[in-house]
């Protein structure tokens, strides 16, 4: 098809409107290639510049991702469900019912994305570093110490599909000579209430702000999600110890795509 001139919109989003339209239809499905510029050239009767245009336009609206050398392709939107509270009281049964060396190979993130173990990898860097003030507060230590804390980033890939990246924290002293300090052993069946079970700590509650946001430089190239595309962030504490007297152990900020994610809570008032 030719664009239509006396349409009232330019070229580049005449083009954008089929390309999206096919997408939304299925008619390019989910993981297929998009035409490339030479192909929308010939399709369209467009110049390459306002074929670029068009592609660059459902790239913003986070509908398409691109791969270097290998092409363009249409982005998967599959609402992801995180259950908040449910997804760690999993957790922690399947610790009390198997104990945390005959753990199931799984974790949240492989429940929330419905894949196996193989299917589940990280990117990990660990530094040990004085806490930054957000840190400090969060785990109750106080901010003119400069306390260490063991900080450890992480990228989250399913099916070779960045998902998620966290900043994780955990006091130093708490960790230190542990198996928890060595990112060898990442990926950790059972995820963090495992790792702290096997120093005797066993988390008792769980606290998550959750905010939106636009994508913070290198957020996108990261996740591979558009720069238009918003993320959720969820700032996290877990503590331990008794109802009245429990203990920040670990503070973490998470970074997720919103676009593909569901928040589901369920609030019992019985």
């Amino acid at each position: 098809m030719l664009v239509d001139p006396t349409s009232g919109r330019p070229a580049y989003q005449q083009i954008a409107d089929e390309l999206r339209r096919r997408i939304q239809t299925g008619a390019l499905e989910p993981g297929s290639k998009l035409p490339t510029e030479v192909e929308l050239m010939s399709e369209f009767g467009v110049s390459r510049v306002v074929g670029r245009l068009a592609v660059g336009v459902l790239r913003t609206e986070g509908l398409i991702y691109s791969r270097q050398g290998k092409g363009t392709f249409v982005r998967e939107h599959r609402p992801v469900r995180r259950i908040a509270g449910d997804r760690y009281r999993h957790d922690l049964a399947q610790i009390k019912r198997h104990g945390v060396p005959d753990l199931p190979k799984g974790t949240s993130f492989t429940r929330d994305h419905g894949i196996t173990w193989d299917q589940y990898r990280l990117d990990k860097e660990f530094q040990v570093i004085p806490a930054p003030p957000d840190v400090a507060e969060s785990l109750d230590l106080d901010p003119d110490l400069g306390t260490p804390v063991l900080q450890r980033r992480f990228v989250f890939y399913a099916k070779d599909r960045p998902q998620q990246m966290s900043w994780s924290y955990y006091p130093f002293d708490l960790v230190r000579d542990t198996p928890i300090a060595d990112p060898a052993n990442e990926p950790w069946p059972g995820g963090n209430l495992a790792q702290l079970a096997t120093l005797g700590i066993f988390v008792t509650e769980v606290q998550e702000s959750v905010q939106s946001r636009m994508p913070a430089p290198g957020e996108p190239r990261t996740l591979a999600i558009a720069d238009g595309v918003p993320v959720l962030t969820l700032a996290r504490r877990m503590l331990a110890g008794p109802h009245g007297d429990r203990q920040p152990v670990e503070a973490a900020n998470i970074v997720i795509p919103a676009d593909n994610t569901a928040l589901d809570y369920t609030i019992n008032l019985e």
